[in-house]
């Protein structure tokens, strides 16, 4: 876990560095060409990077050992940062898309299509090459922290594409329709809140399913239960009762086998439990497993 601990670390800060760069750049570059989709763009990265210095506190925090006041670890810290997140970015969304129809009641806005054509271009590849490296690094560290990070950088790279389309269809229209160009920054930035309201929303949901002990992902749902399977077979064990919930980077599973009395000890027992476990370790989380045999029907419901 200590290795996993410093690559998410490490992630953070490679995603808060070149967010910095990017977001120093898009305001100088908003302010010079007066376009207000670049002053947004750049005031959703500095917001980026306020998140990812929380989930690097959030990291650390999660990642401490238990101790007397936290018995079972600090692991809610995880989907607290996520969907802190969330509701950020959400807020963030709409205040710009307020803002932008503002604007449009008001006539528009002269702005250089050329310029944030550039713009879009630029932050649209290092955005991507951002979003492959996290998205990497989120599946070597099993990090939810960083795969909010990818998902972030994800969402800034349709906005930059979504930048680049718009400025260059309004520069086909300058000469022919200048009444419409005035309105290209408002609209670019209602569509890009439009289109990034899933993230945000994702997050939220997220978070809000682990901070409620939810069942963990489709997909890791199928990975436990075969887990569980497998070591059914091999047992000859019959009737089932399987819970579980992702809290951060810690898997819990509760799983009761059903038995008939007097047919095992407690060694044979042991043997379930160690079989269980190590496939369950395997996933790649902290594993906090309860694994039961049982006469009595009744405790598995």
């Amino acid at each position: 876990m200590a290795d996993e601990g410093s690559s998410e670390g490490t992630a953070l800060w490679f995603s808060i560095v070149v967010a910095v760069v990017l977001c120093a750049g898009a305001l100088v570059w908003g302010a010079i060409s007066g376009s207000r989709v670049i002053v947004f763009d750049g005031v959703f990265m500095l917001l980026g990077v306020t998140m990812s210095v929380l989930s690097l506190v959030a990291a650390k925090a999660a990642a401490s050992a238990p101790d007397a006041r936290f018995p079972f670890g600090r692991r809610a810290v995880t989907p607290l940062a996520v969907g802190a997140q969330g509701a950020a970015l959400l807020g963030t969304l709409v205040y710009a898309g307020l803002d932008a129809i503002l604007v449009i009641l008001d006539g528009g806005s002269t702005i250089d299509p050329a310029s944030v054509l550039a713009y879009g271009v630029v932050t649209a590849v290092v955005s991507l090459a951002a979003t492959w490296w996290l998205r990497r690094a989120a599946r070597a560290s099993q990090s939810d922290l960083v795969l909010t990070e990818a998902a972030t950088w994800q969402a800034g790279t349709v906005l930059s594409v979504v930048f680049a389309i718009g400025a260059f269809v309004a520069m086909q229209l300058t000469d022919r329709f200048p009444e419409v160009v005035v309105y290209t920054d408002p609209v670019l930035i209602l569509v890009a809140c439009v289109g990034l309201a899933p993230v945000p929303i994702g997050l939220l949901r997220q978070a809000g399913r682990e901070l409620l002990e939810g069942a963990p992902s489709a997909e890791l749902g199928a990975a436990i239960s075969s887990a569980v399977s497998a070591t059914a077979e091999q047992f000859g064990l019959g009737r089932v009762s399987v819970r579980s919930t992702k809290l951060g980077d810690r898997l819990y599973v509760d799983v009761d086998f059903l038995v008939e009395p007097g047919g095992w000890d407690v060694d044979e027992e042991d043997q379930v439990r160690s079989r269980l476990s190590r496939d369950l370790r395997a996933l790649g989380y902290d594993v906090w497993a309860n694994i039961e045999l049982t006469t009595d029907p009744e405790l598995l419901d």
